[in-house]
Parts: structure tokens; sequence; C-alpha cells
């Protein structure tokens, strides 16, 4: 009997380097390095994908700042911006409309900040604030904060936060059952929304005719009337929440991987979803009492930027950049389209998002 002897085994001839070379990684990847072991890494198309995203923004504003009743060329917006050009120009262009663009950017990056960790929270493109009632129930805290207190920002932004997070627990609470699920999270936060919906309309026929108005305008999402007095705060609460929302690193990535996955890789699961939880609704409120619950920008816009990015998952900067981009257009049509009369925001974002949810809910179907 022949012994077994194995085959000689053929030495590859193919140089390391170039074998390297020819390997496809599916993207690629950008790294900036700060120093003392700090650095960030972008895929190539993300960061364009941003880049185009905020151009696209940019344009918007410049438009919203030069047109109106008092017209102005981007050339003069630019210079009024610059603090150069005539008295006239920028005094419509800094003092009266640069306010508004410029919270029309927050409030639309805040939505889509939101929207991104709910949506990947949940695992689900129907979970964000405004389907789980967490800015329904911002409204309702400051209606009552209207009706008993008074409405100043202050008070406004402390009780739309309250609102929320009373909202949030509720639907955290009543979720709970043998851990939370991402579906029964979002059918529970359906059932809290349609109930403070009823609360709310119940607040609003208590109220006197004046106010009730102003309340039913500013409940369907608006920045008529908004100026440097709310642009402050609002910048320095948007731009607060959204740094701890950074510092939690990548660990929403790995929260969307699932539970037992991401306690595999030693992140306490209900540490951290309780950490993001909390930022979001902070970030909705603080959306909603600069401009009442503006419908559907969460919901859309981490869905927009995850197709034009074609992020593994949902992304926080693209779903920012989106965000942004779909208030500032959608304001921009409010303003425009049906001059001289100037639409609630929301009435846009509700006309356009209405159709997406429709194709989302289709396409949901189909799966």
């Amino acid at each position: 009997m022949k012994p077994l002897v194995s085959p000689p085994v053929a030495k590859s001839t193919v140089d390391p380097a170039a074998r390297r070379r020819t390997v496809d990684f599916g993207r690629t990847v950008l790294t900036l390095r700060a120093g003392r072991g700090v650095s960030v890494r972008a895929g190539v198309r993300v960061a364009v994908t941003c880049v185009v995203l905020l151009l696209a923004a940019a344009a918007f504003a410049v438009l919203a700042l030069g047109t109106g009743e008092f017209t102005a060329t981007p050339a003069e917006v630019l210079q009024a911006l610059s603090g150069d050009g005539s008295r006239a120009v920028r005094l419509v262009v800094v003092e009266w409309r640069l306010p508004r663009v410029l919270l029309a950017l927050l409030v639309g990056a805040a939505m889509g900040v939101s929207g991104a960790i709910f949506q990947a929270l949940t695992r689900n493109p129907l979970g964000s604030p405004d389907i789980l009632g967490f800015s329904t129930g911002a409204y309702t805290g400051v209606l009552v904060c209207v009706v008993f207190i008074g409405k100043s920002y202050p008070a406004t932004a402390t009780a739309a936060l309250a609102g929320g997070i009373a909202t949030a627990v509720l639907v955290y609470v009543l979720s709970l059952r043998r851990g939370v699920q991402g579906f029964r999270l979002i059918i529970v936060g359906i059932a809290v929304s349609a109930v403070l919906s009823s609360v709310n309309q119940w607040f609003i026929i208590k109220m006197d005719l004046q106010t009730a108005v102003a309340a039913t305008i500013w409940g369907k999402g608006t920045l008529n009337g908004l100026g440097w007095d709310q642009v402050t705060p609002a910048a320095a609460a948007i731009g607060a929440l959204c740094l701890g929302v950074a510092a939690l690193g990548r660990r929403l990535q790995v929260m969307e991987l699932g539970d037992d996955a991401a306690a595999a890789v030693g992140v306490g699961v209900e540490r951290t979803r309780l950490a993001y939880l909390a930022l979001g609704v902070a970030l909705i409120a603080a959306a909603t009492a600069v401009a009442g619950p503006i419908s559907f920008v969460a919901l859309a816009a981490p869905q927009l930027a995850h197709r034009l990015a074609r992020t593994a998952g949902i992304a926080l900067v693209p779903s920012a950049a989106m965000g942004a981009l779909l208030l500032m257009a959608s304001d921009f049509a409010a303003q425009r389209v049906f001059a001289p009369t100037q639409l609630p925001v929301g009435v846009v974002t509700v006309s356009i998002g209405g159709l997406y949810f429709v194709w989302l809910l289709a396409r949901q179907a189909r799966r």
C-alpha cells in the first residue's frame, strides 16, 4: 500500500502588496486625525452627500433672504451677511429674515437627529418622534404652560421638555414587556399620541378665542414671527444636545444591530437606550418649543439621507443635513409659493410627508 502523501502546495507568485491593492472593501473611507488619539472616519460618499445637502440648504437660505416684498440679489445678500452693503438691505436681511432662516436650519437638524435616533433604536423606518407621540406630548406641555403660566420661551421650552419626557416615560413603561421591542414601541406610541391629541383639543377649546387661534396655528408648526430672541437659546440647547449625542460615539450603530449583539460587545443596552431616548426627546422638545410640532421631517430625513449616502444603517450627520434642507425648503415654499399669504411650515411638511408616508407604508407592506 502506498503511503498517503499530500500534494505539494504551490506558492503564490502574486505580490502581497498588489493583492491588497486589488481588494475591494466596498467604500472609500476618509480618516481625519486631530492628534492625541482623536480621529474621525467617514465614507467618501457620506461626506459628499453631507456637503451637497448643506450646499442645497444654503442655496435655499440665500433665496429666502433675498426674496419677498423687498428683494435683494444673492450678491447683495452675501454682502449684507458680511457686514457690507446698504443699510436697508442689512436691516431686512440680517435683522428681519436671518433669524427665521437660522431657526429653520437648527430646528430641521434637530428633528433629523432625533428621528435618526428613534429609527435606529426601534430598527423601524416608522419609529420617529411624531409617530411615537413625543412631539404631541411636547405640544401638550406647551399648552399646559400657556394656559396656567404664560407664553415665554424659557417657560415653553421647559414645559415642552417636561411633556416630551413624560410621554416618553409613559410609552416606554407601557412597552416594557420582556424587553422593549421596536414594533411594540411604535404601536403604543401611536395610541398615546391619539389620546394626547384629544387632550390638546380640549385645552384649545378651554382657551379664549385669540389664544386658541394662535395656539392652533402654532400647533401646525410655524416659524412666523420668530426673531433673534429665540435664536440664541435654541442654538445653545440644540448644540449642547448634539454634543451629548456625539459623546456617545458609535453606540447607536451597535444598538441598531440588536440588543444581543450590543450586549455581546460590552454595551450596556438599557443604560445606552435610556441615554439616547433622553437626548432624542430633548431634541424634539427643543424644536417643538421653537416652532411647534412640525410633522414628518423627523420621519423622512433619516431615510432619505440613508438612501442617498448608502450607509449600512441610520447615520446621524447626514440625517441632520437632510432635516435642515427639508425644513428650509419647506419654509421657503410656505412663504413664497402662496404669497402674499404665508402658510405655517407644518402644512407644507404634512403635504409632502403624507405622500412619503403612504409610499413607505406600501413598501413595508410589500416586504
